[in-house]
């Protein structure tokens, strides 16, 4: 099989097998985000066919507990297939890790569920996940260093800027494909069985970038490393046990991928959840908004990955980070206000207090949903914050029972919370709508009703989301690169990035829903990101070198 091969540094343009490297890397890693997406986006469904022991809710919060394992473990993915890349090469390493993940989405389609092999389907789903997680860890590093390893002087941040559009593309084709699978069969044998299809279909994505990747040839920076003898016997003791190399991956993380993951993940994952799940909108509708806004900014990846090649990285990086930190509150306001204008209005308009003896009142905070509350005062708060209710807790007397205090009115409350009768009539007498029976509410019927003013207002402002995350993540790749030498670059680039993306990017939804939940704020958990944003900001403005002009072949 004959193998594409190049030459970097030049200042010239690109020749056409230089091309074709750009392409492949950014082709396959689209791919391996496309599997990556599938678990999230039918969590629900899976957590039916593998935990089907389990009441519904404790089934959801075990299925997206094995989703966030898959975030959690990508920082040890980038430790083990960091160091198999700066010893044995760039092209074998991100060829193993597509294999493993294809591999491993492929028997997701085709494991039994528990009702079939009980216990050992979750242990083996779990077991897939971690795998998937691990190997995704090792994908990014090696297809962003290989691209950029290959790109001429003055278009790193251009070319690398390809495989940055590649998670919004792989998550854009994982909705499609799931949204025309539902289409043809139906909900009621999507949901039995048809879910299998689109983790099935990766088998046919695996083998094309397989063989994509298999034409491919080393980078020509490792190999002419490895030809002068100039490469690292032991990258991971000198990525981060020699300080003024581990000083640099600190200051990588701190200083660019923690504002870049927090960023992204408000834009895109963070604005699916707030609209299903705080205000109201279905599925369906919710899914096409975010569809709409990423079909309209990824381009934008580009845009700014060109002009960080003319005006630096760090420039555009920590600005996207300031500019979404100090609008991201007045966006979501108007978000609220265009999706579900009868619960913005009721929001702003019904106050809502929970009295209660502070003695008997916990905090909420619940990030990986795995808390049983039990006592009322927390029974009581948890009832009004799932029903997207801003809610003040006030103290009552010693040993008094809990109130649901609604416009002065008090409302005693009773057990179950979820189905607290007395109190959902009067948060609606007050002004909430009631769930599923809402005018007001955001709707589309189908692709393409997209210029009704409620729903071209959303696309607007979750368009102006999505620019935010194309600022900060279209530059990231090559600055990563560029901040490290050759012979340890894979294993320290890869290492902040996932720590950023995997773990305070991947958590964010989660934990800023739980931040909602304990302060009573359906606007709270924004805190999450615009604080960690903010710390971002005035770290690389101190402290984050450019590196737009420095020569990565040393």
């Amino acid at each position: 099989m004959s193998t594409i091969t190049a030459t970097s540094g030049k200042a010239g343009g690109m020749t056409k097998d230089e091309r074709f490297v750009i392409l492949a890397s950014s082709l396959g890693t689209v791919f391996e985000w496309y599997d990556f997406y599938l678990y999230g986006s039918l969590a629900s469904i899976i957590g039916a066919q593998f935990f089907s022991a389990y009441p519904p809710a404790t089934r959801d919060i075990f299925a997206l507990l094995a989703f966030a394992a898959g975030f959690l473990v990508r920082p040890f993915g980038a430790i083990v297939f960091g160091r198999v890349g700066d010893i044995v090469g760039r092209k074998y390493t991100f060829l193993v890790t597509i294999l493993i993940m294809g591999l491993s989405t492929f028997i997701v389609g085709l494991l039994p569920n528990a009702a079939t092999i009980g216990i050992a389907a979750p242990i083996i789903l779990i077991a897939l996940r971690l795998l998937q997680g691990l190997a995704l860890g090792g994908e990014y590093g090696g297809a962003a260093t290989y691209v950029a390893e290959h790109a001429p002087m003055g278009k790193r941040g251009y070319y690398t800027s390809f495989i940055q559009t590649t998670a919004t593309l792989g998550l854009f084709l994982s909705l499609l494909i799931i949204l025309f699978t539902r289409t043809i069969l139906g909900e009621p044998e999507f949901a039995a069985w048809g879910w299998r299809i689109p983790f099935l279909l990766s088998v046919v994505l695996l083998g094309i970038s397989v063989w994509i990747r298999l034409r491919l040839n080393e980078s020509p920076v490792f190999q002419k490393m490895k030809e002068e003898g100039k490469g690292s016997k032991a990258p991971l003791t000198e990525a981060f046990a020699n300080w003024s190399n581990a000083k640099l991956v600190i200051i990588a993380l701190l200083g660019g991928v923690m504002g870049q993951g927090v960023v992204w993940y408000t834009g895109q994952f963070y604005a699916l959840f707030f609209l299903q799940s705080i205000l109201q909108v279905d599925g369906y509708t919710a899914n096409l908004l975010i569809a709409w806004s990423l079909l309209l900014g990824t381009g934008f990846f580009i845009v700014f990955g060109a002009l960080s090649d003319k005006i630096g990285r760090k420039p555009i990086i920590l600005g996207g980070c300031l500019i979404a930190a100090l609008t991201f509150f007045p966006i979501f306001r108007m978000i609220s206000t265009n999706a579900n204008p009868t619960l913005e209005k009721a929001i702003e308009s019904v106050k809502v207090q929970v009295v209660a003896d502070p003695k008997g009142c916990g905090d909420l905070f619940n990030p990986v949903g795995t808390r049983v509350f039990s006592a009322p005062c927390d029974l009581a708060r948890d009832f009004l914050a799932k029903s997207s209710v801003k809610y003040e807790t006030v103290a009552g007397a010693a040993g008094s029972p809990v109130l649901i205090r609604i416009n002065g009115k008090d409302v005693p409350y009773t057990k179950p919370a979820d189905s607290n009768a007395g109190a959902t009539a009067a948060l609606q007498e007050a002004g909430y709508p009631k769930r599923g029976a809402n005018p007001t509410l955001v709707k589309m019927n189908h692709p393409f009703d997209i210029f009704k003013p409620q729903v071209a207002a959303i696309i607007g402002l979750l368009f102006i989301l999505v620019i935010y995350v194309t600022m900060v993540y279209g530059p990231i790749a090559a600055m990563l690169v560029e901040l490290f030498p050759t012979k340890i670059r894979y294993t320290s680039m890869s290492l902040p990035y996932h720590i950023g993306n995997g773990w305070f990017g991947g958590l964010l939804p989660a934990t800023s829903f739980a931040i909602v939940a304990a302060t009573g704020d359906i606007y709270a958990g924004l805190w999450y990101p615009i604080i960690f944003a903010l710390i971002t900001v005035v770290v690389g403005f101190f402290f984050l070198p450019e590196t737009k002009d420095v020569d990565i072949t040393k």
